[in-house]
């Protein structure tokens, strides 16, 4: 058997951690690895137009799989460009290994041509980000990068010198077990303790949800029945917590809708479950709050605790049920029901108000076909703007749907690059990328990705011509709107030219047979949908003092946007609550 070299010996510890893809752009100092990828069967290299949709990828990819992804870019300009997408990686959890490819190792130091400081520039978005400086010290400096990524679920950065990849591995190659997964994490006995009592003195408990109450659902339920909690929950928690859901109350923040405030601040414990839920002008500062998270550093930094507990959601819940005190009155969780149903109730009619004759299109009701026409199984990426509303409200989580965005890191463009890792990982499943047309514009270019590949990812685009959200918030700040506007040119015609299936919907009457005609056909598909520039949303409780940007003063021009099958749910619940 020929004797590796470094490339080979860094492709086939990948392969052993279970990355299956490296999305990518070649280049000089990345030529070895790349080879070494050709010639490796376990391995496939995707090659995208622009590095930063190559860390996009991997975050989706490794968000969807819940396994170890990857990316890379070539020295200097090259791994400079995936740094947007390991940001938002590394923000959303995803375990992710980024290889950072360098100029020659003789040359570190003295201003090369294209030198820059990989292992310097990824500190603040990655868990680990080192150099490799020899061959010998290859190996095991991977597998730390690994351990690192899946184990604290996030981005490692290896910077990796173009001349070190291509020389001989040594002899006796360092070879051990890898981390491929993560444990469960239960809280002490002396945490569980406290979180009893302060369950039990309470009367009005709220549960408030985030993207760390994954397959905790059963759970969640059980401790609500349980105590007679209502439910609410984040934009991250929504498609792990709203479904089946008799006990939901909506979603709070920014993007809110339903009783989710009123259920957080009018309850006298809340109980913040797994979520890093950055708004803290959004929760209140008068009532105790306890907080169950894995991540002890994210314990008390929204806001001030009267209990922290450091668990992952389940274990924890799982350990708690059996301790706390059933209690039998549903009175304050009735209560948050009803508000709930009533706040849906007066919005919906935002969408459903002469829909079939509204030009341009609302695109509330965009959301609300596509929502109805979509897989029960689907995979929804969506670009950051009021895509991000319009995904929040409309698209119904059942437990079997993703939805998945740049909804910690917020960066433009997301969408599409995001569908590409999510249809790589199932050729069969029906993924969506709901974008902008400021978003798709941005990095349009990954749409040759998909054709490329023949991926059969659909692209639902909202095209208002402008940047919507901005132009919302400075709206609301007294500025008038400049910069926003975007020329488009006829995207179903892009899509087309480029050997994809295109239509563009101007009138209501024509979206239902645009969606499904995309959606029946095999490949790459674009709906370009001319959407009304002037359907903006506001959350339903803030105040001008919350943020920067928004203002009561807008709403004569806003848009409340509905809620989509939301209503019906909540209608639903209300047939448990006793009539007077």
């Amino acid at each position: 058997m020929a004797k590796q070299n470094v490339a080979e010996q860094f492709v086939d510890i990948l392969t052993r951690a279970g990355v299956r893809r490296m999305y990518g752009v070649v280049g000089d100092s990345l030529n070895p690895v790349v080879d070494a990828v050709r010639r490796h069967k376990g391995i496939d290299w995707v090659h995208v137009r622009h590095e930063e949709a190559a860390a996009f990828a991997a975050g989706a990819e490794a968000q969807i799989t819940g396994q170890l992804a990857a990316c890379a870019g070539s020295c200097g300009p090259g791994n400079l460009h995936l740094i947007n997408g390991l940001y938002d990686a590394h923000r959303s959890m995803a375990p992710v290994l980024a290889l950072a490819s360098h100029i020659p190792s003789s040359e570190i130091g003295l201003g090369f041509f294209q030198e820059t400081h990989p292992d310097r520039l990824f500190r603040d978005c990655s868990h680990y980000s080192e150099m490799i400086s020899s061959p010998a010290q290859m190996p095991r400096l991977l597998n730390t990068a690994v351990q690192n990524a899946v184990g604290r679920s996030g981005v490692s950065v290896v910077t990796l010198p173009g001349d070190i990849a291509d020389e001989p591995a040594p002899e006796g190659a360092y070879d051990t077990a890898l981390v491929t997964s993560r444990p469960s994490v239960r809280p002490g006995d002396t945490e569980l303790d406290a979180l009893v009592e302060l369950i039990d003195k309470a009367d009005k408990v709220t549960l408030f949800c985030g993207a760390g109450c994954k397959d905790a659902h059963g759970e969640v339920m059980r401790l609500a029945e349980l105590i007679k909690s209502p439910v609410g929950h984040a934009l991250r928690g929504k498609e792990w917590i709203q479904y089946d859901n008799p006990y939901d109350v909506g979603m709070s923040g920014l993007l809110g809708y339903g009783a989710a405030y009123e259920a957080t601040h009018e309850c006298d414990l809340l109980i913040l479950l797994g979520t890093d839920f950055p708004y803290n002008a959004f929760l209140p500062d008068d009532v105790p709050i306890a907080q169950i998270d894995v991540r002890p550093e994210r314990l008390g930094r929204r806001s001030r605790l009267d209990l922290a507990v450091w668990g992952d959601v389940k274990e924890t819940l799982r350990c708690l049920i059996p301790r706390v005190k059933p209690k039998k009155n549903r009175k304050f969780l009735d209560k948050m029901l009803k508000k709930h149903a009533d706040a849906l109730e007066g919005v919906v009619s935002a969408y459903t108000r002469k829909v079939d004759k509204h030009v341009p299109i609302h695109p509330e009701y965009v959301a609300s076909v596509l929502d109805e026409l979509a897989d029960d199984d689907a995979v929804f990426t969506v670009d950051t703007g009021m895509c991000n509303v319009w995904a929040a409200r409309y698209i119904t989580p059942n437990g079997r749907r993703r939805v998945i965005g740049s909804f910690s890191h917020g960066s433009m463009a997301n969408a599409l690059p995001m569908a590409i890792g999510a249809q790589f990982t199932d050729r069969r499943r029906q993924v969506v990328s709901m974008s902008g047309d400021g978003g798709f514009a941005m990095l349009m270019g990954e749409f040759l990705t998909l054709v490329q590949y023949d991926l059969p990812v659909k692209v639902v685009l909202f095209n208002n011509s402008s940047l919507g959200m901005v132009e919302l918030e400075m709206l609301v700040a007294g500025l008038p709107s400049h910069g926003t506007a975007n020329t488009n040119p006829d995207f179903a015609a892009v899509a087309e030219a480029c050997g994809a299936f295109g239509a563009r919907v101007e009138k209501p009457k024509d979206l239902a047979g645009a969606l499904k005609a995309a959606f029946r056909h095999k490949g790459p598909a674009l709906v370009d949908v001319v959407t009304d520039p002037n359907a903006l949303s506001i959350p339903p409780k803030i105040k001008k003092e919350m943020v920067t940007g928004f203002a009561l003063s807008a709403s004569k021009v806003v848009l409340d946007g509905g809620v989509g099958r939301m209503l019906q749910m909540a209608r639903s619940n209300l047939r448990n609550v006793p009539r007077p």
